[in-house]
């Protein structure tokens, strides 16, 4: 589309084309983006809720679940996600149509499949701009729904006012590595298909590690779900309300608006380099003899 011009009041009272061409600029990073990006308002607070956890937990049948719940409730949601991309040509594999089908076509629901373009923390690089873009759009949620890649997977804690780890009773033998991944980045933790063999010993165990990381402001709630039957949406849904009203202090804010930043100026800096043009690069000069990457890296970079 030529000549595009961002109009915020237009994003602002529910234009979906303009609300579409903007998240596409934004996320292709033209020449564009950057004045739709200073244009934006930041007054109205629109809760953002990461939906994160291993893969196979179902965190897309969970999201589908809650879509429903919300709706009968006369709410406006957004849904980000975001799906693992071929390491060669970083297309999306999977699709939106394909996972959220049932709600596809509701006038009150937004979805939007993002591809992580290889990117190792299951977050795509334009994620935290294409959140402010929803953010100015009439929605009353907007749902970031990641890979699903394990431990290295806690960039969402950066980005989400609300992170929900989904986790299954298969998970039970690993359930001490949590520590030193999700369980660091968990404001709710999920046991989806509980119905299966050993889900109240492995919510058991979860309990007592969120005993033995205490919080003044908040409680870690494990609940247990069959999201493919919608039990325990209501209790989770009012976990989640019950998290966004909890009395969290300033620094948690400061330290996502240090992550946006850092991310913001990385892209920045990092604009001019592409892998495609680094292939091309390196698959003429690694035919020299006695050529060493390290060596060339630092000359020209």
């Amino acid at each position: 589309m030529q000549n595009f011009e961002f109009d915020i009041k237009k994003l602002q009272d529910g234009d979906i084309k303009m609300l579409a061409r903007a998240l596409s600029l934004v996320e292709n990073g033209s020449k564009e983006s950057g004045e739709i990006l200073k244009a934006l308002s930041f007054e109205k607070n629109t809760p953002i809720i990461g939906i994160t956890g291993p893969p196979g937990a179902g965190k897309s049948s969970l999201v589908n679940a809650l879509i429903g719940l919300i709706l009968a409730h006369n709410k406006k949601i957004a849904v980000l996600a975001i799906d693992p991309s071929s390491p060669f040509n970083f297309g999306s594999l999977l699709g939106d149509r394909i996972r959220m089908a049932v709600h596809f076509n509701n006038p009150n629901v937004f979805i939007r499949s993002v591809s992580n373009r290889g990117n190792l923390g299951g977050m795509s690089s334009k994620i935290f701009e294409m959140a402010d873009v929803l953010k100015n759009a009439n929605f009353d949620y907007i749902f970031i729904e990641t890979v699903g890649v394990g431990q290295s997977e806690v960039d969402i804690a950066g980005l989400a006012d609300t992170t929900v780890v989904v986790l299954v009773p298969e998970a039970g033998d690993e359930v001490q590595t949590l520590k030193s991944g999700l369980m660091e980045i968990a404001n709710i933790f999920v046991v989806n298909k509980s119905d299966r063999e050993g889900a109240d010993i492995f919510v058991k165990n979860l309990h007592a590690l969120v005993h033995q990381k205490p919080s003044a402001d908040w409680q870690i709630p494990v609940i247990k779900t069959v999201a493919s039957a919608d039990k325990g949406l209501t209790e989770l849904w009012q976990q989640i309300e019950n998290h966004a009203k909890s009395d969290r202090n300033n620094d948690y804010k400061i330290n996502l608006s240090t992550e946006k930043a850092f991310q913001y100026i990385v892209q920045k800096r990092m604009k001019n380099i592409s892998r495609a043009s680094l292939f091309e690069t390196l698959k003429k000069e690694s035919n020299k003899k006695g050529f060493n990457l390290y060596e060339y890296l630092d000359k020209n970079y």
